[in-house]
């Protein structure tokens, strides 16, 4: 899989930009504040209907302007497709596929698929929970689009689910409200479904992660400890204990689904107290591991960068090996690397299908990811 072509208006600070692009490294050099990341944004954004930078929209939308397009074209086994997204504030986007309109924006989900690294990604280590979270979901969507679906779906019922639980406990009124309450078994069933899918997805894929992450940590900072990764679910020891472990018993949602009724029913009173739902993915982790210790806290800042690089190079290698090879993001990441760490991501972009990369400057990236090279400035972007 490559991109063939880039093109953006009025997205971030693009009036805009028009990019003919090859399989291979292609290099995107300029100083700091030319609209680089944008670039790169803009097209994890058509891989991943997000950004990794914020969390809403509306920033996307060049200063002044109503709407943002964005439209690449697509290569994948001698198959061309061209994507094109209307972002528009405070309303739905919009989505075409060879200029025909589609039901749903997520339907173009998996017609690109990307792996970025940047130097956000040290959040993954030291932020909180819901960074990993939408790590586990990005990459789950990446692996199998309908999952947005099932995403989409949980959020909602969680959402309505909790605004009953706000008005059905004592907490507020002093009494509890009959009819809200067998609502609220209504809402737990419907909880169950959505929250056993999206959790069997996750176990299964932290289970098919876990080795690939271990050895590219090995990769980049073999003189540190171990690396290992773990699924820390809120129905604690109840979850069986092959799920979520390689070469474990894969997970199975119907199982799933009956353990997360269960403990719904269990924690209802505490949760009428308090207003919110206490059990299902949303409130689950995944763990760093270094040896015997927990990443988050522990790590040194070398070794937070090492943990960061090895889930994103086994996100791209666990990609590869499916369904074929992901376009692979790279956003001014070598300045932060050590020259260890620079020399194993360099290794492995060099035999990507496909690899953009931007630099402050030259010298920053390895010599051997040269490829083709655009200059930023000016609010232009041209092939040097």
């Amino acid at each position: 899989m490559y991109l063939r072509h880039l093109q953006v208006t009025d997205f971030r600070s693009w009036p805009q930009a028009d990019l003919a692009l090859e399989p291979g490294p292609a290099v995107l050099v300029g100083q700091n504040g030319r609209g680089k990341t944008n670039l790169l944004e803009a097209i994890g954004y058509v891989a991943t209907l997000s950004s990794h930078r914020v969390a809403t929209d509306a920033p996307l939308i060049r200063h002044g302007c109503e709407r943002a397009l964005v439209r690449v074209a697509v290569v994948n086994d001698d198959r061309e497709l061209t994507v094109e997204l209307e972002i528009t504030a405070g309303r739905a986007n919009r989505a075409r596929v060879n200029r025909g309109a589609v039901g749903k924006p997520r339907d173009v989900l998996g017609i690109l698929r990307t792996v970025l690294f940047s130097p956000e990604d040290l959040a993954l280590v030291r932020g909180d929970p819901s960074e990993r979270r939408r790590f586990m979901d990005e990459l789950l969507v990446l692996r199998a689009p309908r999952y947005a679906g099932v995403r989409a779906d949980y959020e909602k019922v969680l959402k309505q689910r909790n605004a009953l639980l706000k008005t059905a406990g004592k907490h507020r009124t002093g009494k509890e409200d009959p009819y809200a309450l067998s609502t609220l078994d209504v809402w737990d069933d419907h909880l169950s479904v959505a929250g056993a899918q999206l959790l069997a997805a996750r176990l299964n894929l932290i289970a098919d992660l876990g080795p690939y992450t271990a050895e590219a940590y090995l990769g980049v900072a073999p003189d540190s400890r171990p690396a290992s990764i773990a699924y820390k679910s809120s129905l604690g020891e109840a979850l069986p204990p092959g799920y979520g472990v390689a070469g474990g018993e894969r997970a199975d949602a119907e199982v799933l689904r009956e353990l997360l009724l269960k403990a719904l029913a269990d924690v209802r009173r505490n949760e009428l107290e308090r207003g919110i739902s206490l059990v299902g993915p949303h409130r689950d982790e995944l763990e760093l591991i270094l040896g015997e210790a927990p990443a988050k806290g522990y790590a040194s800042h070398g070794e937070s960068w090492s943990f960061a690089l090895a889930l994103r190079l086994g996100s791209y290698e666990l990609l590869r090996g499916e369904a074929g090879e992901p376009v692979l993001l790279l956003d001014d990441v070598f300045a932060e690397l050590d020259r260890k760490r620079r020399a194993r991501l360099a290794e492995v972009a060099a035999g990507a299908e496909q690899v953009l990369i931007t630099a402050a400057v030259d010298e920053d990236v390895p010599s051997e990811l040269a490829g083709s090279r655009f200059v930023v400035a000016d609010g232009e972007v041209n092939r040097a």
